[in-house]
């Protein structure tokens, strides 16, 4: 060959420069290296800045979640049993049911009103133990009251009635009151405070 590639003596010129692929793959993973904790530095402090630091003490807390706060619930306002005046009707063909209610209900507390048959809309038309019956205002208070003598016994309120005095209707499934000791346990559920909400723990 002539020109400037002329071959002379034993050596022959490079064609092709050096390869470094050696220092290329140095100088790229070092770029990873770097670029990675540049990322990790500047997601630290986007925490620290964006409220991290909140996390982090509530799990030094032990992750205890309080319930929402509120104050006990006071017991309920209701009349005691003198406070009530009842009026003991007898709708079933058995005689003298009506006294004999009245009587006990007289033991237990209660004021007794008129006590006799039930008026024709009643009359043998209560399958049930009984029914109490009175001012829309006494569902919540004496009607409630005067439940715990007789369990199951339906509830009623009528609009157009007046004053404080509530019926109590026996029924032809009618056996008697509740035990007294039953009758008292239950009468002191309705006005026993109930306690705080406790505090939740959720799980970390």
């Amino acid at each position: 060959m002539g020109g400037q590639y002329k071959i002379t003596g034993d050596k022959y010129p490079r064609m092709r420069p050096v390869r470094r692929r050696g220092r290329f793959a140095f100088v790229a993973v070092a770029c990873v290296t770097v670029l990675g904790v540049l990322g990790w530095g500047t997601l630290q402090l986007i925490d620290v800045f964006t409220g991290g630091d909140k996390a982090s003490a509530a799990g030094a807390a032990g992750c205890v979640t309080p319930a929402r706060a509120s104050a006990s619930p006071a017991a309920a306002v209701l009349p005691k049993p003198g406070q009530v005046t009842v009026n003991v009707l007898n709708a079933t063909t058995r005689g003298g049911l009506a006294q004999k209610t009245a009587d006990e209900l007289k033991k237990r507390g209660f004021r007794v009103g008129e006590v006799s048959n039930a008026p024709e809309e009643y009359d043998k038309k209560v399958d049930g133990t009984g029914l109490l019956l009175g001012p829309a205002a006494s569902l919540k208070s004496s009607l409630t009251v005067l439940g715990t003598q007789l369990p199951g016994a339906e509830h009623r309120a009528d609009a157009a009635r007046k004053g404080a005095t509530v019926d109590l209707i026996i029924g032809n499934g009618f056996k008697g009151l509740a035990k007294g000791a039953d009758a008292d346990a239950a009468l002191a559920a309705l006005t026993a405070p109930r306690p705080a909400p406790a505090v939740e723990k959720k799980s970390c």
